[in-house]
């Protein structure tokens, strides 16, 4: 199984002395688009008020721009280590143990704006750059990465991808027909048994959703087997009609 998650906005700071190489990224087909976007991004960054626009920066946000002025040769972390907020503090990544860390450098891909996605433990910087930004001299980032991510996936050839990206992320590298994959919802059942998505709580279900995989590291190759794990773990996750997965939180 493989499992696509999304970035986050906040990052922690700080990492090893060790800049950027996109060569040694998981896909690393993707290793020029990944170049030509840092190149696009940096080269904004020497422009304050055209970085703040482009990337819909605040007063207080300022900072973020000599983060990615500094993008290629900042310090780096493994990614799951680099993204925080409500699913990465739920997966609790630092706190797992050796094989579960292991486990997600194998199975997990964290889909971000400017390397596309890339590998657990892969190492990359702090930057500041959400999936709907147009970087001045390169095209959108959907028309960047979509096909070329799309095409990397197909090459992996993973037998069942399981999709907590947000859409905004799907739509920067959808997954091949050809792949058995599911798109993953958290959801409420309401008293009179309708069933709703949830927002906030979305992430933290994902976090908690990938740890427990980390955790018992079971073999899942289909949605069914993710069900079939699912209901002895004691989680309640069922196909809807939609024909995506639907984790009751």
């Amino acid at each position: 199984m493989l499992i696509l998650l999304p970035p986050s906005e906040t990052k922690r700071a700080g990492g090893a002395a060790r800049p950027l190489d996109a060569s040694r990224l998981a896909l690393p087909e993707l290793a020029g688009r990944r170049e030509a976007v840092v190149t696009a991004l940096v080269a904004l960054s020497a422009d304050d008020d055209a970085a703040a626009r482009v990337l819909k920066l605040g007063p207080k946000q300022r900072g973020e721009i000599a983060v990615n002025a500094a993008l290629r040769d900042a310090p780096t972390m493994p990614a799951v280590d680099r993204y925080t907020g409500v699913l990465y503090d739920a997966l609790g990544a630092a706190s797992l143990p050796s094989a579960s860390r292991r486990w997600l450098g194998a199975h997990v891909l964290i889909h971000s704006a400017p390397f596309g996605p890339v590998g657990a433990l892969d190492a990359i910087p702090a930057y500041r750059l959400g999936a709907g930004a147009s970087l001045p001299g390169s095209p959108p980032l959907r028309r960047v990465w979509a096909e070329a991510v799309s095409a990397a996936l197909e090459a992996l050839d993973p037998r069942f991808v399981l999709d907590l990206r947000s859409e905004a992320y799907v739509a920067l590298g959808p997954v091949p027909d050809g792949i058995a994959s599911r798109y993953l919802r958290v959801v409420d059942e309401g008293p009179d048994g309708a069933v709703r998505a949830l927002n906030h709580f979305n992430k933290h279900a994902k976090g908690a959703l990938v740890r427990r995989l980390a955790d018992e590291r079971p073999r899942i190759s289909s949605a069914a087997g993710l069900v079939r794990w699912a209901d002895a773990a004691g989680l309640r996750v069922r196909e809807s009609a939609a024909g995506e997965l639907e984790l009751f939180a």
